[in-house]
């Protein structure tokens, strides 16, 4: 299993992405000799449906379609009228393997990895919707699939197209506001139910839906509508990853690049609402630890969640972190991220990153940071994604292009980076689930806590027979 060191990742992080296009050998089909991408989409519901078009945006063929929900399919086999249609990705892989270049990945959570490993092994480039896979094990395979076969990736967190976050990136490494020494990201999820008891009883199965392939590795449960399937999955430990898995690889991605947190040291949930035996708490607050790293000192970074409603008022940072922020909008937006140094803080209002605001020491508002004097002397070091459209096209353009180009340095959040980043927000999820209060000290390259080696059931899965990865 491949692994990077944190000096390797911290290094090809800072230096300009796709500044060279490398000579990879291709691991799959040759292109046709009209240069166009064929792609196997897995999942075309939800981001699935944005997902399948903006590829086929971007000069690709969609050859395979496939859902467990049947509606679903009928829907997008209008779209792709040529497409082979199916309920199981484990099918459509090894039926039309040989035809297909790439595949597409927007299932729930805990269905990512097996498709996503599955469709490496054969070679096969690979686009996965946030948060890339479910377990830190899964996190751990991917990264190394896509180093040893030298596949094109991209993981669904769109901001990475911006140039407003790489911009971002380039100004906190410069150094404006001084060594960072904290971070704070707060997110309005969950918009979804969860802190709440399995429901008894079960419900017939809808004639359109193909419930063992919906639970796929998970362990079989009975099926109860509007529970789990469409959309409810998220706040179930066997599902989703909570919010912490469904916005922090939106929300933390530009400030794990700019202040290259590589791997902590130590993760502790520190306080949270009611805790349930199979889903997430409706707040939560949790702490990471990262070490002194490449000339950087040790940095503190909180998470915060939480939706309000009658009985719930969301933990979210002290007032005295963000009193620039309520000075200069007049309230918190419901999520951000806010990075403080020992010159200055920067802070982001939007999930994606894709904006962000900068206040110098002595300064009591933030001021927009294409505008901010302290910033118009900072090189551009990282290059721009050139396509033209919105947010998400432009990620899917940029890996498509990759793909032509056998560059599988090119995109932006290629599992290099993301897998890594995906591992460390996990590891969120596993100091939730070993309990609050508990500090988890974290050997992050030997994926384990010399302190709480209970926490090793939490970082893997033990997956359903004819679902291994």
């Amino acid at each position: 299993m491949n692994t990077l060191t944190r000096r390797q990742f911290l290094s090809r992080t800072t230096a300009a992405v796709g500044t060279a296009t490398l000579a990879f050998p291709y691991v799959g089909r040759v292109l046709g000799a009209n240069g166009r991408v064929s792609v196997a989409c897995i999942g075309v519901g939800g981001k699935g449906d944005s997902d399948s078009s903006d590829v086929a945006r971007a000069g690709c063929d969609i050859v395979g379609i496939c859902d467990v929900d049947r509606n679903t399919l009928d829907r997008k086999a209008k779209q792709f009228p040529k497409a082979k249609q199916f309920r199981d990705y484990r099918k459509m892989l090894e039926e039309i393997g040989n035809e297909i270049d790439a595949v597409t990945v927007s299932t729930p959570d805990h269905n990512h990895g097996v498709a996503a490993i599955r469709a490496m092994k054969m070679g096969k480039h690979i686009y996965c919707q946030k948060p890339l896979v479910q377990t830190v094990h899964e996190a751990r395979i991917v990264r190394g699939l896509a180093n040893e076969k030298k596949l094109v990736t991209q993981m669904g967190n769109q901001g990475s197209s911006e140039d407003g976050l790489r911009r971002a990136v380039e100004v906190i490494q410069a150094g404006i506001i001084g060594n960072p020494l904290e971070v704070h990201v707060w997110s309005n999820r969950p918009i979804w139910p969860q802190g709440l008891e399995r429901p008894a009883g079960e419900d017939p199965v809808p004639d359109t839906l193909d419930w063992d392939v919906w639970i796929g590795p998970a362990a079989m449960r009975p099926y109860k509508k509007g529970v789990y399937h469409p959309f409810a999955w998220r706040g179930w430990y066997d599902f989703g990853t909570g919010a912490l898995g469904d916005m922090a690889c939106h929300t933390v991605n530009m400030p794990f690049r700019a202040c290259k947190m590589g791997y902590p040291d130590v993760v502790e949930y520190e306080l949270g609402s009611r805790i349930y035996p199979e889903t997430f708490p409706k707040t939560s607050r949790i702490r990471y630890e990262f070490p002194a790293r490449e000339g950087l000192p040790r940095l503190k970074f909180w998470w915060y969640d939480g939706n309000p409603d009658d009985a719930l008022k969301p933990l979210r940072p002290e007032a005295d972190k963000i009193r620039e922020i309520i000075a200069t909008q007049g309230n918190l937006p419901g999520s951000g991220a806010l990075i403080i140094g020992e010159k200055g803080k920067v802070f982001s209002p939007d999930d994606y990153g894709a904006q962000f605001y900068l206040a110098m020491k002595g300064e009591d508002e933030f001021k927009a940071g294409d505008k901010h004097d302290a910033v118009k002397s900072i090189p551009q070091t990282i290059p721009r994604n050139p396509a033209k459209g919105d947010t998400d096209y432009r990620q899917h353009a940029e890996w498509v292009q990759a793909i032509k180009e056998n560059n599988p340095n090119l995109p932006y959040s290629r599992f290099d980076i993301a897998a890594y980043l995906a591992e460390v927000i996990l590891l969120g999820c596993v100091a939730l689930r070993v309990g609050e209060d508990r500090r988890m000290e974290w050997d992050g390259p030997n994926m384990k806590s010399p302190n709480l080696p209970e926490s090793a059931q939490f970082t893997t899965r033990n997956n359903r027979e004819g679902w291994e990865a």
